[in-house]
């Protein structure tokens, strides 16, 4: 199963999950994120996410919504090309622009 091959971790001020953002693995990731605070800095760094799918566009797009509930920033670097495509397949390209790398 994916989940053996996600991680989710906070990596001084930034979150930094890892491997796969999956059907397989969402919910896990998000229940691990929902009992950390936000990133102060704001930042997701997805450079070593490895494999995405449409669960994985919800679950930014889930962290997106709570960053505005706790009306705190926040902004995703490194987006994995695949997760760019479904971004604007889906139409939220905007939600989830990526900090230039």
């Amino acid at each position: 199963m994916s989940e053996a091959t996600t991680a989710f971790q906070v990596e001084g001020e930034r979150w930094l999950p890892a491997g796969s953002l999956t059907m397989d693995s969402v919910a896990t990731v998000l229940a691990i994120s929902t009992e950390a605070p936000l990133p102060a800095t704001g930042m997701v760094d997805l450079e070593r996410v490895e494999a995405v799918d449409s669960a994985g566009v919800a679950l930014l797009l889930a962290w997106k919504r709570r960053a505005v509930a706790e009306g705190k920033p926040l902004t995703f670097a490194h987006l994995p090309p695949s997760l760019a495509s479904l971004a604007q397949l889906y139409g939220v390209e905007e939600l989830l622009a990526a900090e230039p790398n």
